[in-house]
């Protein structure tokens, strides 16, 4: 996976911690296993400890994140070693070598792709994907960023941990790196169709395709310009996922030889993290690995960027984008400032806070000057503080903007910056920052130790102090000390990296209706230059290989080499969370979940749609996005985003449809509200609540307007990331009565119509239906609370929670429900038919019919995006388990192959949504109407039984991953809350992912996937395409 992935400047948003609770000793006799805790066990290692070939060099407790940091060195290689003890269940290893290509061919990318491909030990075809099917991992992944490549797993299981680490070890130090994988994960000259060599040889490959679809993403082509263009003197001057046009200048020489240089255990950094013992991870690293190896002098060091002595400007095209909120105005620019080297760990804590203030939110000064000026609709890519490369740099600017206004947007730049450096900051902002850290200390995520590694990774590459970067309390402390000195210390700092800094770049960009057509002319004749080069031996040789890759492919793979557990190796039974059910004031159920929260508090509430009249139902996003930004009660929109800032953890509002878990035509229609706060605040948060719900201020048009654009631009640049899931979402709306509403509010009709909406002169129509949706939704008829909090604060928050319910608004009437078919579901199902009966009001269409129907949405991209659903049965049916992992196993041992390896596509597979639709899907596809049929071959695969005992066990292992993946204590009793799904619903689909046979897959493929069984709806998004065009039952739009 390529992304401009370094995270050294994102710790306010990644920096979110892992559960913590204690757990029993690991195993009898492990060395040092004394004391209760992961943490303090670490405490007993000493400086100069020698364990399994490796040297501990620092040992640092950081109580307030509940972990103790060990440095650690190998004596051999002089690789490097951080392990963070932490008693947290969810075990993380990952090892990251620095990778500084001077070239944008892509070799760190297709390496990244090949080493995964088989090894030494584990020689078969594509082992990590393999061990997706083998193991119960929460998380396996591999990233290449510009100057490191990553590769990461985590899993709560002991045995499993040392099978991953024994592919990843193998598979970074000992790749097979076969011609015919790099082949199929890089680029090749091959036939159209392998099989026949009439047909024109054209480009093919994984990364290949991968990344003309990533660069159909402007905001990312803009990024990667931004990088290449401030940076231009060494590794960050190329693109280092590699560029579509350079790529085919790549040679599995130079691929090998990319291999040797960078990925040896002296270029190399381990981590691990989590409550498993270290010196076991020591010695199966130094024996698996390390041991085989000799120090080397890598020769991979990133060198300073030189300073500039005058600012500089370039001009860039890029494609138009199909949905942009105003067409004619599409130009990014930017102005962006070299900064310090991240290595300077409080400097960049400085910067990154610094940028927050200057661009965070709408009481920001960059925010106020540039948003509000109507000159576009959004900031441009990469605003604000960026810390991936070796030096930071800060980001400044607009999108959406005409190009006769960007010497416009530069002069309030540079007014901008003046001011600052004059007026300084508001103190409730920098409190606000500042409180925002403090929540992310508290608040705890079942993947804190990705967040880790992803956090420290680019500081760490450029050897970074890792465990400096952790001590966070401590760069407050001593922020405050420094604003306690000097008052203008910020002001300061933006003289110094703003006003008087000459490396400073403004950077263009404008949408050029040839742009693809270009690219595709530039790709035609790279093509022609390389195939007219062939001798007439080499193009059969071409064809040869060709066919050969299309047979490796074909072959089934023989696994039994790679580690896996078993089926019995899981858990029968679920963990039942303890919830109580009570209704505390007017009619409005609450759920409690006491969990060990950390001082936090989760507040969640629904409420229901079914009231709202037909004709508002488009705008409830809109609504959504709006509600919590325009300002409430006496509070303007400034005033109310500071008061959120200082006392929440953020408010948010959202389109809730969720299906029944019984019936397919039954749904529940509603907005969720979610909201978290240290416990000291949360009479403050239930307050914002209150007025929110009872004076929501809906009056400011032109705030309205800033909001709508900002909305719009980022819905258009969004769908080359998520057209998979534009593309499920229209292919199910005829299929269940939720459907339609899905699609309404998530899918590409809602992408239109906030479009349409932010091209109008004259909003105050739309603004007026907000009060008219507000009054349906805002109160406390047809509504549900939640809270999740720990034990001892319960009797506290209930208390805050029961006088927000009575302190809002009830309806003075009781309305009927617009949709008049109502069923009611206990939200407790224990309490069925008993006084303390909680209903959950869902509603149906007994006259709806599902019908097929097929799109294509015309959208100027060089790759697809396919989908097929198919309408199954709901989650309480046995059939639901055999349909789950029937998903799985298509997915691995047939779509896998067909659509990715085969087919060139960067993603492809099968899932069974909760709501029954069964999703076929493809990402970044060079391919449409050809990979529906594929989808349909994968039905006739299952259907005909073409798989193991194995094999099924094998997708049983990866649907438990999925079942069992950790839960944070702020999101228990979640599934029983939102979906109406109890624990003892889970159990009991449990038992039927448990008894899935053979003969029930066959029988669900034959039953439900099998052409004209079932009734199934097709979308595709992507260029023109003259097979649906001639085809009238497509519609195209």
């Amino acid at each position: 996976m390529w992304g401009r992935y370094g995270a050294a400047g994102r710790w306010l948003s990644l920096l979110s911690l892992g559960r913590i609770h204690t757990s029993r000793p690991f195993g009898p006799g492990c060395w040092r296993w004394k004391s209760s805790s992961a943490d303090e066990r670490a405490l007993q290692y000493k400086i100069g400890d020698h364990i399994h070939g490796f040297t501990v060099n620092q040992v640092t407790p950081i109580p307030e994140l509940f972990l103790t940091a060990v440095k650690l060195s190998h004596d051999k290689t002089g690789a490097k070693y951080l392990h963070i003890a932490r008693e947290d269940s969810n075990n993380l290893f990952s090892v990251q070598f620095r990778t500084t290509p001077m070239d944008s061919t892509g070799a760190p990318h297709i390496l990244e792709h090949t080493v995964l491909c088989g090894s030494q030990k584990y020689p078969v075809r594509d082992p990590f994907f393999k061990m997706l099917n083998r193991s119960l991992s929460t998380f396996m992944n591999a990233f290449t960023a510009s100057d490191y490549t990553l590769y990461p797993f985590s899993t709560q299981n002991p045995k499993d941990f040392q099978n991953l680490l024994s592919v990843y070890l193998d598979a970074a130090f000992f790749p097979c790196l076969r011609h015919l994988d790099f082949w199929q994960e890089g680029w090749r000259l091959e036939h159209e169709n392998p099989q026949d060599p009439q047909t024109p040889l054209v480009f093919k490959g994984v990364v290949f395709n991968e990344m003309k679809g990533a660069f159909t993403d402007n905001e990312r082509l803009f990024s990667q310009h931004l990088q290449n263009k401030i940076l231009p003197d060494h590794t960050y001057a190329v693109v280092s996922g590699g560029d579509p046009l350079k790529i085919p200048d790549l040679t599995w020489e130079q691929l090998k030889q990319f291999h040797a240089t960078h990925y040896h255990p002296s270029n190399a950094r381990f981590f691990t993290y989590g409550n498993f013992p270290l010196e076991s991870h020591l010695k199966q690293i130094h024996d698996e690995a390390l041991s085989k190896f000799q120090k080397t002098e890598p020769n991979t060091a990133v060198p300073p960027q030189p300073i500039w002595d005058k600012p500089r400007e370039h001009a860039v095209t890029c494609g138009m984008a199909a949905f942009a909120a105003v067409p004619k105005k599409q130009t990014m620019v930017s102005v962006s400032y070299l900064l310090s080297d991240i290595t300077d760990t409080f400097e960049t804590f400085t910067l990154n806070l610094l940028s927050g203030l200057l661009v965070g939110g709408p009481n920001s000064p960059f925010y106020k000057a540039l948003i509000e000026a109507g000159l576009g609709t959004d900031f441009s890519p990469d605003v604000g503080f960026n810390g991936a490369t070796r030096e930071a740099y800060f980001s400044i600017g607009l999108q959406g903007v005409s190009e006769e206004n960007i010497d416009t947007v530069k002069e309030i730049i540079a007014r901008t910056v003046d001011e600052v450096i004059e007026d300084g900051f508001e103190e409730d902002r920098i409190e606000a920052l500042l409180h925002k850290i403090e929540i992310q200390m508290k608040h705890q995520s079942t993947s804190f130790g990705l967040a880790l590694t992803s956090y420290i990774a680019a500081c760490w590459n450029h050897d970074g102090d890792p465990v400096d970067l952790l001590k966070i309390a401590e760069k407050v402390a001593q922020f405050r000390q420094c604003l306690k000195e000097d008052p203008k210390f910020l002001q300061k700092k933006v003289k110094q990296y703003f006003k008087a800094n000459p490396h400073r770049l403004t950077l263009s960009m404008s949408p050029d209706a040839a742009f693809y057509d270009k690219q595709a002319a530039i790709e035609e004749a790279k093509l022609k230059e390389k195939v007219e080069a062939l001798s007439e031996e080499e193009k059969k040789q071409t064809y040869e290989q060709g066919l050969k890759l299309l047979e490796l492919q074909s072959q089934p793979a023989d696994t039994s080499c790679l580690p896996a557990l078993k089926v019995s190796d899981i858990e029968p039974k679920i963990a039942f969370t303890e919830l109580e059910m009570a209704v505390p004031a007017e009619d409005v159920p609450v759920q409690y979940c006491a969990q060990p929260t950390n001082g936090m508090v989760y507040f969640r509430a629904v409420s229901s749609l079914n009231t709202l009249p037909e004709e508002l139902r488009p705008y409830v996003p809109l609504f959504c996005n709006v509600v919590t930004k325009m300002g409430c009660g006496a509070l303007g929109y400034r005033e109310q985003s500071l008061e959120i800032d200082l006392k929440t953890g953020g408010l948010s509002v959202s389109p809730h449809i969720t299906a029944d878990e019984s019936h397919l035509d039954v749904y529940e229609q509603g907005i969720l509200f979610n909201s978290l706060c240290l416990d000291r605040n949360l009479p403050d948060m239930m307050n914002l609540w209150t007025e929110i719900f009872n004076n929501p201020r809906f009056e400011d048009e032109e705030h309205f307007k800033v909001l709508v654009k900002m909305t719009a631009q980022e819905m258009s640049n969004g769908i080359p990331d998520a057209g998979h899931m534009y593309a499920s979402i229209r292919a199910s709306r005829t299929l269940t009565p939720a459907g339609e509403l899905q699609e309404m509010f998530n899918g590409m009709e809602q992408v239109k119509l906030m479009k349409r909406i932010a091209e109008m002169s004259d909003l105050r129509p739309i603004l007026r239906k907000l009060p008219r949706i507000k009054k349906y939704l805002l109160n406390s008829d047809n509504m549900r609370c939640s809270l999740n909090a720990t034990p001892q604060q319960m009797p506290t928050a209930a208390k805050e929670v029961e006088k927000f319910i009575k302190g809002i608004g009830r309806s003075k009437k009781e309305r009927k429900a617009i949709r008049p078919h109502v069923v009611e579901k206990p939200l407790d199902p224990k309490s069925a038919g008993t006084d303390s009966h909680i209903p959950r009001k869902l509603i149906t269409d007994p006259t709806f019919q599902p019908c097929q129907m097929k799109t294509h949405f015309q959208l100027p991209f060089p790759v697809n995006y396919v989908g097929t659903c198919v309408r199954t049965v709901p989650y309480t049916a046995p059939d639901h388990a055999s349909l789950r992992i029937l998903a799985q196993l298509m997915t691995a041992k047939f779509l896998h192959t067909e659509i990715r390896e085969k087919g060139g596509a960067y993603g492809g597979g099968a899932r069974l949504n909760h709501n029954g639709i069964f999703a076929f899907y493809s990402y970044r596809d060079p391919s449409s109407v050809s990979t529906l049929s594929t989808f349909e071959r994968a039905a006739d695969w299952a259907k005909a039984g073409k798989f193991t005992q194995q094999d099924i066990e094998e997708a049983k292992l990866a649907v438990f991953a999925a079942v069992d993946a950790p839960v944070a204590p702020s999101d228990k009793g979640m599934n029983n809350f939102l979906y109406g799904i109890s624990d003892e619903l889970k159990q009991r689909h449990r038992e039927h992912l448990f008894t899935v046979s053979k003969d029930d897959l066959i029988d669900a493929a034959t039953k439900y996937l099998a052409a004209g069984k079932s009734t199934r709806g097709l979308t595709i998004l992507g260029p023109e395409n003259p097979d649906t065009a001639k085809d009238p039952s497509w519609v195209i739009q």
